[in-house]
């Protein structure tokens, strides 16, 4: 199976290991010339909040989710460090529950690889807090890479 698209799923958690995303993301998608999409999932509270945040000033059905995820943190530095690195990147918002948000992404843009980041948690804290990174493993129909930071507890 060839990987020509790989999609980043980051979250604003992320910002801890924007530098292990990209050296992950690069060493696989530099070498192949696969383009890679860093998306973001929002729920709507979030969204209308980092809307807010950005001092956008359109009504929130006016405002695009891409945009929008463009501008919220890990996601320009890890545009950058991608460019940098010269591999083909965009940038694609989803306003949705998260892990569902990023299967949904992975199948628009037909992802042949998904590179998730994660906290430690402890079992009683995915049994009553659940985990994004868990429910996207177990549903996308691609492969996916899980970049974990040990530093950070939840």
């Amino acid at each position: 199976m060839a990987i020509e698209t790989i999609l980043v799923a980051v979250g604003p958690m992320d910002t801890v290991r924007t530098a292990d995303l990209a050296t992950v993301v690069t060493e696989t998608a530099g070498p192949l010339g696969a383009s890679v999409v860093v998306g973001h999932a929002f729920t709507e509270s979030e969204y209308e909040d980092v809307r807010d945040d950005l001092d956008l000033e359109e009504r929130i059905d006016d405002v695009d989710p891409d945009e929008v995820a463009a501008r919220r943190a890990p996601i320009p530095d890890l545009i950058e460090r991608l460019e940098d690195a010269d591999v083909d990147c965009s940038v694609r918002g989803v306003v949705s529950d998260h892990g569902q948000g990023v299967v949904s992404l992975a199948d628009e843009v037909d992802a042949d690889r998904v590179v998730v980041g994660g906290r430690r948690r402890t079992a009683a804290g995915k049994a009553v807090f659940g985990s994004t990174s868990q429910e996207v493993m177990q549903s996308v129909s691609c492969p996916v890479t899980y970049v974990g930071d040990r530093g950070v507890l939840e």
